[in-house]
């Protein structure tokens, strides 16, 4: 193998950049060349690639977002369009693909393997943690420590004015972020798409702690939850308890953003580092994976097969500590 790609795609996440910067370091270092695709399949598809080495990666491991640009594509969902991309890696005289993004990503990855014999490896690069076979992806824990920064200036102004504040934070299908937030951001309640939303016992809550003199709460709700969002959880507190200044705070795509933690910056390295040596030992439809503290290799398609589940231990402890 003599020269390799390397694409982000789907929705930016802190530590892309790590991820990027190993995946060039490491093929440089093994005597590989590599081209970076810009906008992903999207720029896959219209030829926007170009050939990177050592310095143009220099200083971007504290960056935030990618410096390859990331795009949704639906041309690439067609096999015409999917048959243009890979006429544009056998002109690049690309031999194997890293692709840095989440399950829909690599679904992309795999028709792209199947149907045109282009040697694939993933990446996980999400921050809502939700691609199934690995412990955790790329961004998830700048994301957590975003919303928790966030939500500790909240409960300064809280406490202040005696008022609960409604934290929305990132997690249309998965709530992964929303309890790491709510237990370290100690949340007296959470709510999470995966598990049913009991808005009278949490309005009971609420209305019991206000009657024992605390002043101020925080509730955190992921944005998929089937209550219906900050501003419908909001609503709800108002008609059902004693409190009339209820606050909401829509954290967004403020989680997104900023430079990645060091834990994200060591494990973007790690994982894009194997992915090249995947590609090397001639692997394809795979990801790499993080599990018990190991970076390892497994079958593409686990991503959305192998659903990942919320820790029923960290559910219990958010349970308690909401007492």
């Amino acid at each position: 193998m003599k020269r390799i790609g390397v694409l982000t795609s789907g929705g930016d996440a802190p530590g892309m950049n790590a991820a990027i910067r190993a995946v060039v370091r490491t093929a440089i270092y093994h005597g590989i060349e590599v081209m970076g695709i810009e906008s992903g399949y999207a720029g896959l598809i219209e030829g926007l690639a170009s050939q990177m080495g050592p310095r143009s990666v220099s200083g971007i491991v504290n960056r935030g977002g990618t410096i390859l640009r990331t795009a949704r594509s639906e041309e690439f969902k067609t096999k015409a369009g999917r048959k243009h991309a890979a006429a544009n890696i056998k002109r690049f005289l690309i031999e194997g693909l890293v692709v840095i993004g989440g399950d829909g990503s690599y679904r992309g990855a795999q028709k792209l393997a199947e149907e045109h014999d282009v040697p694939v490896i993933g990446v996980p690069g999400t921050i809502d943690n939700d691609i199934g076979g690995t412990e955790y992806t790329i961004g998830f824990d700048t994301a957590v420590n975003t919303a928790v920064e966030a939500i500790d200036r909240i409960r300064d102004t809280a406490a202040s004015h005696d008022r609960l504040f409604i934290v929305e934070v990132m997690g249309r299908g998965t709530g992964f972020i929303a309890l790491y937030v709510g237990i370290a951001g100690g949340s007296e309640y959470i709510l999470l798409p995966e598990t049913k939303s009991e808005m009278d016992e949490m309005c009971r809550s609420l209305e019991t702690g206000r009657k024992a003199g605390k002043t101020s709460s925080i509730v955190v709700v992921a944005e998929g939850d089937e209550a219906g969002g900050a501003l419908a959880v909001r609503d709800a507190i108002r008609k059902n308890t004693g409190f009339t200044d209820v606050r909401v705070t829509v954290l967004g795509h403020l989680q997104r953003g900023g430079s990645p933690s060091g834990f994200d910056r060591i494990q973007a390295s790690r994982l894009a580092s194997e992915a090249v040596m995947a590609l090397l030992r001639g692997e394809t439809c795979k990801m790499v994976a993080y599990q018990e503290g190991h970076i390892l290799t497994r079958p593409i398609s686990d991503a959305w097969t192998d659903k990942r589940e919320l820790n029923p231990a960290l559910l219990e402890l958010a349970q308690k500590l909401a007492v």
